[in-house]
């Protein structure tokens, strides 16, 4: 124990990446910049998964966190997609799936925009020739950007939403 705490006294803190950390703060504050300009200060988001392994759910979990807290920035998820702006969609897409995004993406109000999340959403490959996948995601409903990634980090993320947000007029 006595080992530990003086390797511990001898590196200090280990979790803070100070390039990282500056890199996150300034793309943080061109986004909230974006968001306040282009959706008076909120951006709603309703996240859907259409059948993914939940990896991109986990890191738009963490989204939420103390560390990159999307809602200092002016981003919600919100649970109503009558209340959100843009529709986050991660997953293959299943059979099962589909008529429910199609729903969802139809309850959105006007403006709306999908972002896709993660590689599955775009896939073709691999499942292409089932009967219970019907990939890709851009074959159903209008797809504005796509944040690439299996899954994609949370910092990834926050750079993808910055991307969507600045393409929009």
């Amino acid at each position: 124990m006595v080992r530990f705490w003086k390797k511990r006294t001898e590196l200090g803190i280990l979790t803070k990446h100070l390039e990282f950390d500056k890199e996150l703060v300034e793309i943080k504050k061109e986004l909230k910049s974006e968001v306040a300009k282009k959706f008076a200060g909120s951006l709603a988001i309703r996240m859907v998964d259409s059948g993914s392994c939940n990896a991109c759910e986990a890191e738009c979990n963490a989204l939420s966190n103390p560390y990159y807290d999307l809602e200092r920035l002016g981003i919600y998820f919100v649970a109503s997609p009558r209340h959100a702006d843009v529709m986050l969609l991660s997953g293959i897409m299943t059979f099962n799936m589909t008529s429910h995004v199609i729903e969802t993406y139809n309850q959105i109000p006007n403006p709306k925009w999908v972002v896709t999340i993660g590689d599955c959403p775009a896939m073709e490959g691999v499942f292409d020739k089932t009967f219970a996948i019907k990939a890709p995601a851009s074959s159903h409903i209008p797809i504005a950007h796509h944040i690439p990634g299996c899954p994609p980090s949370p910092k990834e993320i926050i750079k993808g939403l910055l991307e969507f947000v600045k393409k929009l007029d």
